[in-house]
């Protein structure tokens, strides 16, 4: 996990506000890939490639987040 550390937090959250935000309309792809998640109805193998692809980055932010706080306590 060291790789993360060296990533600028300004950058990972650049892309995850563009990735996870991409397209804005009708909706973003994150979003409604969540609801399709949380309703069951996530089962082609292309929507779930693009619940990894678009909150892949979202999800680097919280570990870095969580990284840098452990290492301040």
């Amino acid at each position: 996990m060291s790789f993360l550390d060296n990533i600028p937090l300004k950058s990972l959250l650049i892309g995850a506000v563009f990735l996870g935000l991409a397209p804005l309309f009708p909706e973003p792809h994150l979003f409604g890939k969540v609801k399709m998640l949380l309703a069951g109805t996530l089962t082609k193998p292309l929507d779930i490639f693009d619940l990894f692809m678009h909150g892949a980055l979202p999800v680097l932010v919280l570990i870095k987040l969580i990284r840098m706080k452990n290492k301040k306590a």
